[in-house]
């Protein structure tokens, strides 16, 4: 079945059922790879995407749900995000698989609170799971974006 999508921003049509989800259709079909799999059950948050602007969990979401609404990836931020830059000044990755999900997450909030405080990070961020415990490198991260741009240089 032929669905199509708002995806960066493109509308593409793309060959799967509704019931597929986002995931298996960004990684498999369009070949945007950097939402990861990481458990299937919309818990980890390495899958994470904008929906509309929110962060949602695209291993969750069956594509029939979300055809009519924008999808961002990390690939539709474009180039070098403020929190791309961020994460690399304040040396966040180490493995690296959760960091897409994880600047997914923290965009939604920076574009909907621009100075978020430790708790607004803290519930944006809740869910979003990095197996290295770079928890505070994140938070230190999302706040330096937050004092570098003006909100609108961040939202996605």
């Amino acid at each position: 079945m032929t669905t199509l999508l708002n995806i960066n921003g493109q509308n593409v049509a793309v060959e799967a059922a509704p019931d597929t989800p986002l995931l298996w259709v960004l990684r498999d079909e369009l070949e945007l790879t950097g939402a990861k799999y990481g458990c299937g059950v919309g818990q980890c948050g390495a899958c994470t995407v904008h929906l509309n602007g929110d962060a949602i969990r695209s291993c969750q979401a069956p594509i029939g749900s979300v055809v009519g609404a924008k999808i961002t990836t990390i690939e539709g931020l474009g180039g070098l995000h403020p929190l791309q830059a961020a994460w690399i000044a304040a040396d966040v990755p180490q493995c690296g698989y959760c960091q897409s999900g994880q600047i997914m997450s923290a965009a939604a909030l920076l574009a909907k609170t621009p100075n978020p405080t430790d708790a607004d990070i803290d519930a944006a961020m809740t869910g979003n799971i990095c197996r290295c415990g770079c928890y505070q490198r994140v938070r230190a991260a999302i706040k330096a974006a937050a004092a570098q741009r003006p909100a609108q240089a961040v939202a996605a």
